[in-house]
Protein backbone atom coordinates (compact mmCIF):
# COMPACT_ATOMS: atom_id res chain seq x y z
CA UNK A 1 0.00 0.00 0.00
CA UNK A 2 1.40 4.05 -0.93
CA UNK A 3 1.90 5.63 1.93
CA UNK A 4 0.16 8.97 1.90
CA UNK A 5 1.41 12.53 1.30
CA UNK A 6 1.51 14.14 3.87
CA UNK A 7 1.47 18.07 2.56
CA UNK A 8 0.50 20.00 5.68
CA UNK A 9 3.36 21.50 8.20
CA UNK A 10 2.63 22.77 11.53
CA UNK A 11 2.53 26.00 10.61
CA UNK A 12 -0.20 25.50 8.44
CA UNK A 13 -2.80 23.85 10.60
CA UNK A 14 -2.00 26.42 13.25
CA UNK A 15 -3.22 28.99 10.76
CA UNK A 16 -6.39 26.41 9.86
CA UNK A 17 -6.50 26.25 13.69
CA UNK A 18 -6.65 29.73 14.33
CA UNK A 19 -8.99 30.70 10.58
CA UNK A 20 -11.43 28.32 11.62
CA UNK A 21 -11.55 29.67 15.38
CA UNK A 22 -11.70 33.34 14.18
CA UNK A 23 -14.23 32.53 11.32
CA UNK A 24 -17.02 29.99 13.54
CA UNK A 25 -16.31 32.58 16.59
CA UNK A 26 -17.71 35.69 14.66
CA UNK A 27 -20.72 33.30 13.06
CA UNK A 28 -21.50 31.75 16.88
CA UNK A 29 -21.70 35.75 17.80
CA UNK A 30 -24.30 36.54 14.77
CA UNK A 31 -26.18 33.60 15.41
CA UNK A 32 -27.11 35.09 19.17
CA UNK A 33 -28.09 37.96 17.05
CA UNK A 34 -30.72 36.22 14.68
CA UNK A 35 -34.52 35.69 16.63
CA UNK A 36 -36.17 32.52 17.34
CA UNK A 37 -39.68 31.35 15.85
CA UNK A 38 -42.24 29.51 17.41
CA UNK A 39 -44.67 28.21 15.30
CA UNK A 40 -46.39 25.53 17.89
CA UNK A 41 -44.29 23.17 19.69
CA UNK A 42 -41.78 23.70 16.66
CA UNK A 43 -38.98 26.43 17.28
CA UNK A 44 -37.12 27.65 14.29
CA UNK A 45 -33.83 28.68 15.44
CA UNK A 46 -30.31 29.22 13.79
CA UNK A 47 -28.40 26.52 16.22
CA UNK A 48 -25.00 27.30 14.13
CA UNK A 49 -23.07 28.11 11.22
CA UNK A 50 -21.38 24.66 10.96
CA UNK A 51 -20.76 24.74 7.86
CA UNK A 52 -17.70 26.67 8.25
CA UNK A 53 -16.01 24.45 9.96
CA UNK A 54 -17.41 21.71 7.90
CA UNK A 55 -15.50 23.15 4.32
CA UNK A 56 -12.54 24.10 6.82
CA UNK A 57 -12.20 20.00 7.49
CA UNK A 58 -12.91 19.14 3.83
CA UNK A 59 -10.48 21.07 2.63
CA UNK A 60 -7.51 21.22 4.53
CA UNK A 61 -6.32 18.82 7.59
CA UNK A 62 -9.57 17.79 9.71
CA UNK A 63 -8.85 17.86 13.27
CA UNK A 64 -7.09 21.38 12.99
CA UNK A 65 -10.42 23.16 11.78
CA UNK A 66 -12.77 21.27 14.53
CA UNK A 67 -10.02 22.17 17.58
CA UNK A 68 -10.22 25.28 15.81
CA UNK A 69 -14.05 25.80 15.87
CA UNK A 70 -14.91 24.41 19.51
CA UNK A 71 -12.17 27.06 20.92
CA UNK A 72 -13.32 29.93 18.56
CA UNK A 73 -17.26 28.58 20.55
CA UNK A 74 -15.24 28.96 24.08
CA UNK A 75 -13.57 32.41 23.16
CA UNK A 76 -15.72 34.47 21.51
CA UNK A 77 -19.07 33.40 22.41
CA UNK A 78 -18.18 32.48 26.43
CA UNK A 79 -15.16 33.83 27.74
CA UNK A 80 -15.18 37.37 25.51
CA UNK A 81 -18.75 37.66 26.50
CA UNK A 82 -17.48 37.79 30.32
CA UNK A 83 -18.86 34.34 31.25
CA UNK A 84 -17.49 31.30 31.40
CA UNK A 85 -19.67 28.44 32.80
CA UNK A 86 -16.75 25.80 33.87
CA UNK A 87 -16.23 22.17 32.89
CA UNK A 88 -19.79 22.08 31.81
CA UNK A 89 -18.62 23.83 28.32
CA UNK A 90 -16.11 20.93 27.29
CA UNK A 91 -19.27 18.65 26.72
CA UNK A 92 -20.05 21.16 23.84
CA UNK A 93 -16.28 21.42 22.90
CA UNK A 94 -15.88 17.53 22.63
CA UNK A 95 -18.97 16.53 20.40
CA UNK A 96 -18.26 19.81 18.14
CA UNK A 97 -14.89 18.07 17.59
CA UNK A 98 -16.08 14.75 17.04
CA UNK A 99 -18.81 15.45 14.85
CA UNK A 100 -16.71 18.16 12.60
CA UNK A 101 -13.51 15.51 13.03
CA UNK A 102 -14.93 12.83 11.40
CA UNK A 103 -17.19 14.71 8.49
CA UNK A 104 -13.56 15.91 7.38
CA UNK A 105 -12.34 12.59 7.22
CA UNK A 106 -15.05 11.61 4.79
CA UNK A 107 -14.58 13.29 2.14
CA UNK A 108 -11.26 11.63 -0.17
CA UNK A 109 -12.29 14.03 -3.56
CA UNK A 110 -14.44 17.29 -2.24
CA UNK A 111 -15.61 17.14 -6.19
CA UNK A 112 -17.76 14.16 -5.08
CA UNK A 113 -20.67 16.63 -4.25
CA UNK A 114 -22.46 13.18 -2.91
CA UNK A 115 -19.88 12.65 -0.57
CA UNK A 116 -19.41 16.11 0.92
CA UNK A 117 -23.05 15.81 1.55
CA UNK A 118 -23.01 12.68 3.14
CA UNK A 119 -20.10 13.87 5.27
CA UNK A 120 -21.89 17.41 6.05
CA UNK A 121 -25.10 15.78 7.40
CA UNK A 122 -23.08 12.82 9.20
CA UNK A 123 -21.07 15.64 11.16
CA UNK A 124 -24.18 17.48 12.31
CA UNK A 125 -26.02 14.32 13.45
CA UNK A 126 -23.29 12.95 15.16
CA UNK A 127 -22.98 16.28 17.45
CA UNK A 128 -26.80 16.74 17.77
CA UNK A 129 -27.03 13.18 18.49
CA UNK A 130 -24.09 13.02 21.37
CA UNK A 131 -25.67 16.85 22.90
CA UNK A 132 -29.05 14.66 23.06
CA UNK A 133 -27.98 11.47 24.90
CA UNK A 134 -25.88 13.68 27.44
CA UNK A 135 -29.06 15.44 27.72
CA UNK A 136 -31.06 11.89 28.33
CA UNK A 137 -28.99 10.63 30.39
CA UNK A 138 -28.77 13.52 32.95
CA UNK A 139 -31.90 12.65 33.18
CA UNK A 140 -31.94 9.10 33.69
CA UNK A 141 -29.21 9.31 36.36
CA UNK A 142 -31.20 11.91 37.99
CA UNK A 143 -28.52 14.45 37.59
CA UNK A 144 -31.27 17.01 36.22
CA UNK A 145 -34.81 17.05 36.78
CA UNK A 146 -36.67 16.44 33.62
CA UNK A 147 -38.94 19.76 32.10
CA UNK A 148 -42.05 18.27 30.19
CA UNK A 149 -42.74 20.31 26.91
CA UNK A 150 -46.07 21.62 26.29
CA UNK A 151 -47.67 19.74 23.33
CA UNK A 152 -45.17 16.61 23.67
CA UNK A 153 -45.25 13.65 25.45
CA UNK A 154 -43.89 13.50 29.07
CA UNK A 155 -40.55 11.74 28.13
CA UNK A 156 -37.61 12.86 28.11
CA UNK A 157 -36.34 10.60 24.88
CA UNK A 158 -39.00 12.04 22.98
CA UNK A 159 -38.49 15.27 24.02
CA UNK A 160 -34.81 15.16 23.37
CA UNK A 161 -35.25 13.17 20.15
CA UNK A 162 -38.18 15.75 18.72
CA UNK A 163 -35.36 18.78 19.53
CA UNK A 164 -32.46 16.61 18.22
CA UNK A 165 -34.63 16.33 14.71
CA UNK A 166 -35.77 20.13 14.76
CA UNK A 167 -32.08 21.35 14.91
CA UNK A 168 -30.97 18.57 12.18
CA UNK A 169 -33.57 18.99 9.67
CA UNK A 170 -33.67 23.14 9.98
CA UNK A 171 -30.53 24.37 10.99
CA UNK A 172 -28.43 21.24 9.67
CA UNK A 173 -29.77 21.26 6.30
CA UNK A 174 -30.06 25.25 5.91
CA UNK A 175 -27.46 26.22 7.47
CA UNK A 176 -24.87 23.12 7.46
CA UNK A 177 -25.48 20.88 4.28
CA UNK A 178 -26.58 23.10 1.64
CA UNK A 179 -23.61 25.78 2.52
CA UNK A 180 -21.37 22.98 2.35
CA UNK A 181 -22.13 21.78 -0.73
CA UNK A 182 -21.78 24.77 -2.55
CA UNK A 183 -18.55 25.92 -1.34
CA UNK A 184 -16.57 22.80 -1.05
CA UNK A 185 -16.34 22.31 -4.77
CA UNK A 186 -16.09 26.12 -5.47
CA UNK A 187 -13.32 27.19 -3.59
CA UNK A 188 -11.25 23.40 -3.90
CA UNK A 189 -8.09 24.08 -5.42
CA UNK A 190 -8.56 27.76 -5.46
CA UNK A 191 -7.98 28.25 -1.79
CA UNK A 192 -5.24 25.62 -1.13
CA UNK A 193 -2.73 27.94 -2.51
CA UNK A 194 -3.26 30.59 -0.28
CA UNK A 195 -1.75 28.17 2.33
CA UNK A 196 1.26 27.00 0.15
CA UNK A 197 -0.89 23.47 0.38
CA UNK A 198 -2.15 20.70 -2.54
CA UNK A 199 -5.62 19.94 -3.09
CA UNK A 200 -6.90 17.42 -1.18
CA UNK A 201 -6.93 14.03 -3.45
CA UNK A 202 -7.01 10.01 -2.60
CA UNK A 203 -2.77 10.75 -3.13
CA UNK A 204 -2.64 13.80 -0.53
CA UNK A 205 -5.44 13.10 1.97
CA UNK A 206 -4.29 12.88 5.37
CA UNK A 207 -4.76 9.45 7.87
CA UNK A 208 -5.66 5.88 6.95
CA UNK A 209 -7.84 4.72 4.38
CA UNK A 210 -10.07 3.97 6.72
CA UNK A 211 -12.54 6.57 7.75
CA UNK A 212 -13.30 4.73 11.11
CA UNK A 213 -10.24 3.57 12.07
CA UNK A 214 -9.78 1.71 15.37
CA UNK A 215 -8.08 4.81 16.29
CA UNK A 216 -10.35 7.33 15.76
CA UNK A 217 -13.30 5.14 16.76
CA UNK A 218 -11.91 4.76 20.19
CA UNK A 219 -10.71 8.11 20.40
CA UNK A 220 -14.35 8.99 19.60
CA UNK A 221 -16.14 6.80 22.46
CA UNK A 222 -13.60 8.45 24.74
CA UNK A 223 -14.83 11.79 24.40
CA UNK A 224 -18.14 11.27 23.93
CA UNK A 225 -17.47 9.44 28.17
CA UNK A 226 -15.57 12.80 28.59
CA UNK A 227 -18.22 14.91 27.20
CA UNK A 228 -21.06 13.15 30.11
CA UNK A 229 -18.74 13.46 32.60
CA UNK A 230 -18.03 17.04 32.09
CA UNK A 231 -21.84 17.63 31.86
CA UNK A 232 -22.35 15.58 34.90
CA UNK A 233 -19.80 17.26 37.16
CA UNK A 234 -21.34 20.52 35.74
CA UNK A 235 -24.68 19.42 36.93
CA UNK A 236 -23.53 18.59 40.68
CA UNK A 237 -21.92 21.81 41.05
CA UNK A 238 -18.26 20.77 40.32
CA UNK A 239 -16.91 23.71 38.48
CA UNK A 240 -13.37 24.42 38.52
CA UNK A 241 -13.76 27.97 36.51
CA UNK A 242 -17.52 29.22 36.84
CA UNK A 243 -17.86 33.37 35.96
CA UNK A 244 -19.54 35.39 35.07
CA UNK A 245 -18.98 39.13 34.58
CA UNK A 246 -21.60 42.16 35.40
CA UNK A 247 -21.33 42.97 31.41
CA UNK A 248 -22.00 39.41 30.69
CA UNK A 249 -23.66 39.72 27.24
CA UNK A 250 -23.64 43.07 26.84
CA UNK A 251 -23.93 44.59 23.57
CA UNK A 252 -21.01 46.32 23.51
CA UNK A 253 -19.42 42.60 24.85
CA UNK A 254 -20.74 41.40 21.91
CA UNK A 255 -19.93 44.38 19.45
CA UNK A 256 -15.95 43.98 20.65
CA UNK A 257 -15.76 39.90 20.66
CA UNK A 258 -17.08 40.23 16.92
CA UNK A 259 -14.59 42.57 16.08
CA UNK A 260 -11.89 41.33 17.96
CA UNK A 261 -12.87 37.94 15.47
CA UNK A 262 -13.21 39.67 12.45
CA UNK A 263 -9.71 41.26 13.12
CA UNK A 264 -7.94 37.88 13.47
CA UNK A 265 -10.02 36.25 10.47
CA UNK A 266 -8.30 39.67 8.60
CA UNK A 267 -5.04 38.85 9.71
CA UNK A 268 -4.94 34.94 8.74
CA UNK A 269 -6.21 36.07 5.28
CA UNK A 270 -3.94 38.83 4.94
CA UNK A 271 -1.19 36.25 5.48
CA UNK A 272 -2.33 33.51 3.27
CA UNK A 273 -2.18 36.44 0.60
CA UNK A 274 1.15 37.06 1.27
CA UNK A 275 2.13 33.76 1.80
CA UNK A 276 1.07 32.75 -1.96
CA UNK A 277 2.05 35.55 -3.49
CA UNK A 278 5.92 35.12 -2.24
CA UNK A 279 5.53 30.56 -3.18
CA UNK A 280 4.38 31.95 -6.70
CA UNK A 281 7.44 34.77 -6.60
CA UNK A 282 9.64 31.80 -5.38
CA UNK A 283 8.50 29.58 -8.43
CA UNK A 284 8.91 32.01 -10.91
CA UNK A 285 12.64 32.28 -10.33
CA UNK A 286 13.28 28.29 -9.99
CA UNK A 287 11.58 28.46 -13.33
CA UNK A 288 14.08 31.22 -14.69
CA UNK A 289 17.29 29.48 -12.62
Amino acid sequence: MKNKMKTITQSQKMMIFVLSMSLYGLATLLTELIPKFQVGIVEFSVEYFLFIPLVLAMLFDPLSAALGAATGEIVFSEIMLGQFGGVGELEKFLTLTIGIYIAGRMVKDPLNRKMVGIAALTGVVVQQAMGCAVDILKVQFAVESFEAVAGLPESVFFTEGFAFLNDVLFSGILFCLLPTLYLVPRLYRKIEPLLGMKPRDKNTVLGEDKVFSAKVVILSIVGFVGAVLFEFMSEVGINFIDWEAEWAESMGAVGISMLAALVIALLIFNFMKKRAAMNQTEQGSGQID
